[in-house]
């Protein structure tokens, strides 16, 4: 392949997400090889010093970031990259670290007249004294992806807000929503394209509760129907704003953008942005591979594609 790069494929990683980035990153090298690039694994360890090591003796061309969670997905490598003058796939530093803090991803979202939904920063202690909104609403770590952490708190009761903070280990302060009813719904870009919207359901009698970390990166954890037999005007609004959000984050690359469909009353449906990934998952079961796939965009296409990005747009 005449033009072949050298790739170092950055996965693993120390944040919660850990196993679904070695996924990720094992089947981004496997594609990436099947596309014609010299591409090499490297695990993100701890080890900071070690890290900046390999990359300086793999010199690679580009780096092709399938790393989530925390240090990987908050602008940290992407800091260290651009330290090292390497360019890398998906987000820049800004808008990962953006987009990671939910509470200030609202902040923008609000700002470009994007819907979400009510909610508030609080301190994780004072979810124990009182409910701070009506039941049943949804209590989330402000920095952790692949719904890592979040709990929905059904029912007011003092015992249900204790036990989460006793196990609560995400931080001083969490982002509490309302609850929104209804479907929760996908929406992957590609630089300024939206591709398709996916309606996620997990599936009944596996155990979860909601859209969870398990749902996500268990296979048979979750059905998925794209495209969305959804209203097609719902459909187009939810296809603007995911190339909006998108925008307004300043991301790069590919991000994924998820909301929730209220359609379950009488009155007009109600649409809620909830986040945008600017990591989205790589795995057999994740959902971007799956809309490209849809589009007409193999996985390998995908992965040569975000190559491309990195090499041309950093």
């Amino acid at each position: 392949m005449s033009n072949s790069k050298r790739v170092t494929v950055l996965m693993g990683g120390i944040s919660s997400e850990r196993e679904v980035s070695l996924d990720s990153g094992n089947n981004v090298v496997e594609a990436l090889r099947a596309f014609g690039h010299n591409a090499t694994p490297l695990d993100a360890v701890a080890d900071l010093g070690a890290l900046v090591a390999q990359l300086k003796e793999q010199k690679p061309d580009v780096v092709f970031n399938a790393l989530h969670g925390r240090f990987g997905e908050d602008g940290c490598i992407q800091g260290i990259l651009e330290w090292m003058h390497l360019p890398y796939t998906h987000s820049g530093v800004r808008a990962s670290a953006t987009a990671m803090d939910k509470a200030a991803a609202r902040a923008v979202f609000l700002t470009a007249g994007l819907p979400v939904a009510q909610g508030t920063v609080i301190a994780i202690e004072e979810l124990s004294k009182a409910d701070p909104l009506p039941v049943p609403y949804v209590v989330k770590p402000l920095s952790e992806g692949s719904s890592v952490g979040v709990s929905i708190v059904r029912t007011s009761s003092a015992s249900v807000r204790q036990s989460i903070v006793d196990a609560w280990h995400y931080g001083p302060q969490a982002l509490v929503e309302e609850f929104i009813p209804g479907r929760e719904i996908t929406v992957g870009v590609m630089a300024d394209r939206a591709l398709t919207i996916t309606d996620i359901t997990p599936t009944p009698g596996a155990g979860h509760d909601f859209y969870d970390y398990a749902a996500k990166y268990t296979a048979g954890g979750s059905a998925h129907v794209l495209p969305a037999q959804i209203d097609p005007d719902i459909a187009q609004q939810a296809l603007r704003i995911a190339v909006a959000a998108h925008e307004a984050l300043g991301c790069a690359g590919a991000s994924r953008s998820d909301f929730r469909l209220d359609d379950t009353g009488t009155g007009p449906a109600r649409l809620v942005l909830l986040e945008v990934n600017t990591q989205p998952g790589m795995t057999k079961t994740s959902l971007l591979p799956e809309q490209a796939a849809y589009c007409g965009i193999s996985y390998p296409e995908l992965c040569g594609w975000l190559v491309e990005q990195a090499l041309t747009t950093k």
